[in-house]
């Protein structure tokens, strides 16, 4: 189990990827925009941040920099609708450990949050 933060401004999306984590035994928060889900990340330690790419007051990208620098042992997967080449390597340049793109399989996006757990496991 594992304490893990969504940030996504689509509350609907974000309840899905709630509801999913949850189910695989995770503790889930949900922030609605990027300045919220870095103050999130500063006050609690979590374990794994899902991250869309455009939210409002401060974007995905902008959020995953600060995480990286702050947090460099902190993994984050980008869940995102931005789909162009430039933007999926900014976001794995940048610190991102996977990104997945909406539309996406709810069921694919678990096994890969679980594989990134238990690889932060075993090493840690």
């Amino acid at each position: 189990m594992a304490d893990i933060l969504i940030a996504d401004d689509d509350e609907l999306l974000a309840e899905l990827v709630r509801f999913k984590l949850e189910g695989a035994g995770h503790r889930v928060t949900i922030s609605g925009d990027g300045a919220s889900a870095l103050a999130l990340a500063r006050q609690h330690r979590y374990e794994l941040v899902v991250l869309d790419a455009m939210m409002p007051v401060m974007s995905g990208l902008d959020v995953l920099r600060s995480l990286s620098e702050e947090q460099p042992e902190l993994p984050v997967v980008m869940l995102t609708a931005r789909k162009a080449s430039s933007d999926v390597l900014a976001a794995l340049n940048g610190g991102a450990r996977d990104y997945l793109t909406k539309p996406f399989i709810p069921d694919e996006l678990v096994v890969r949050v679980n594989s990134i757990l238990r690889t932060r496991a075993r090493v840690e």
